[in-house]
């Protein structure tokens, strides 16, 4: 079977979910086509990802001229389909956040694509995220191209989701994807109920470089990570106020952020003014195998994030044996078991936060163990990746792309 996974931008040092899900359903003996609406290379420095990069094909790559060149070769080949495009943009775009003219532009991006699915023969298109990617795929379906299917991370629809036309995409759509059931809770929101059916949960994954590595004991330091982005949404500001407190007191305590993004200069100076630039170092982006070492490196990862889907990271941790420390966040309960696997505090609280971090630095190894035992199995149980893309690849195969809504070809359309 020969499907294409459509990305906004891949691969990206944040993506290292979808690359895994991809090698995992080519495990399956699936073809997979990449394609990325956008390139991204400014963080790429994972060698895996370099790699995805020279095997992914990028639609803004062809240049305004390619896109009108597609626009042009769909009116001439397939009429009544760009006008019926068209028309569902207008629909869509008047009243989306990202504008009427984006949405257009997100049809021009869909003929080109339409084009290079049927050249490779592709039988089935997957998007990730429920954003612009999912939109082209649905321009792409209307324009005659195959069925297809996107996973909701779930973060995306934390701020706009009336915008997204989401209603409009899971009812076109031969099934949708929540990584978690919170997240299918979401999705059950914005569409019509009796879309409910194609609406299936299929976990993000953890590799077997995780799921099999030989158990590393806790460290005796003091130490805690924190990986991620750094940005407002992730609660790193939080982390550094925690931390100051904790000092404070006199508790020794070390915090690593592995991680960049546009807060990060925000976050340097506010570890300067507290003065804890001895506490508090900030590695910028880095690859898997370092995430690793600084995971392994650590008592526990905390994240203390305002808006999540199921942040891989944590996943990861708890493979890995080290408890986390998060928030009653969307997926993530679903996962961290409080006072079992780690820890979980209200979203925002600085007290509760700093609580947390207090018990972790303090633990015992026998305590810190256990928890990271615990947290292993249920990651071995839930996030295996191999597992989860046989579910995914049972969708495509249990021929749930007639449950959408079909755009019958019309001669000459």
């Amino acid at each position: 079977m020969r499907i294409a996974c459509l990305i906004n931008r891949y691969p990206a040092a944040s993506h290292s979910f979808i690359r895994r899900e991809i090698r995992a359903l080519e495990g399956n003996g699936i073809n997979v086509t990449r394609i990325s609406i956008r390139a991204n290379s400014d963080d790429v420095t994972d060698p895996e990802d370099k790699k995805e990069a020279e095997r992914t094909r990028v639609i803004l790559g062809m240049g305004a001229i390619g896109l009108v060149l597609g626009i042009l070769r769909t009116a001439l080949t397939r009429p009544g389909r760009l006008v019926r495009a068209i028309g569902v943009a207008i629909k869509i775009g008047w009243r989306s956040d990202r504008g009427l003219l984006r949405h257009l532009v997100y049809v021009a991006e869909a003929c080109v694509l339409a084009r290079w699915l049927r050249q490779s023969g592709v039988q089935h298109l997957h998007a990730h995220f429920a954003t612009n990617s999912t939109a082209v795929a649905m321009f792409c379906r209307i324009l005659g191209g195959p069925p297809y299917s996107f996973t909701s991370h779930g973060i995306e629809m934390s701020d706009c989701p009336e915008t997204l036309g989401l209603r409009e995409k899971i009812r076109r759509a031969a099934f949708a994807v929540a990584v978690s059931e919170f997240g299918r809770s979401q999705l059950y929101r914005w569409c019509r109920h009796e879309d409910w059916p194609k609406i299936h949960v299929i976990r993000c994954g953890v590799d077997h470089q995780f799921l099999s590595a030989p158990h590393e004991p806790p460290p005796t330091t003091p130490r805690l990570v924190s990986v991620g982005r750094l940005s407002e949404e992730k609660g790193q500001r939080l982390l550094v106020e925690a931390v100051g407190r904790l000092v404070a007191e006199g508790l020794a305590v070390e915090l690593v952020l592995v991680g960049d993004g546009p807060l990060r200069g925000c976050i340097e100076s506010l570890i300067e003014e507290r003065g804890l630039r001895s506490c508090i170092r900030i590695t910028g982006w880095a690859s898997g195998d370092e995430v690793r070492g600084h995971i392994l490196a650590s008592r526990a990862m905390v994240l203390p994030s305002f808006a999540e889907g199921l942040p891989v990271v944590i996943m990861e941790a708890l493979a890995l044996g080290r408890p986390v420390i998060s928030t009653y966040v969307a997926g993530i309960p679903e996962l961290v078991e409080h006072g079992v696997c780690g820890w979980l505090v209200p979203a925002g609280s600085v007290d509760a936060l700093a609580a947390a971090m207090r018990e972790a630095v303090e633990a015992v190894p026998e305590q810190l163990e256990a928890m990271g035992r615990r947290g292993a199995e249920r990651v071995a149980d839930m996030h295996d990746a191999r597992k989860e893309a046989r579910k995914l690849i049972a969708l495509f195969e249990n021929g749930l792309g007639k449950t959408g809504k079909e755009e019958a070809v019309a001669p000459g359309g």
